[in-house]
């Protein structure tokens, strides 16, 4: 898993694991926003690298 995809992944998994459980009080919510926190943080990140990609290095 040393790919960027699956190192924003894995990021994206710690992160929104962190905000669910600070975020809400029960389990049902924490899962919930969890989830919806990942699945954006996935999106965020593609979306972004792909509107980079044209940029010159």
């Amino acid at each position: 898993m040393t790919s960027h995809a699956g190192l924003l992944a894995l990021f994206a998994l710690f992160v929104s694991l962190v905000f669910a459980v600070i975020g809400r009080d029960t389990p049902a919510e924490q899962v919930r926003l969890g989830l919806q926190y990942f699945a954006a943080f996935l999106a965020a990140g593609f979306v972004l690298g792909w509107l980079m990609y044209p940029l010159p290095l």
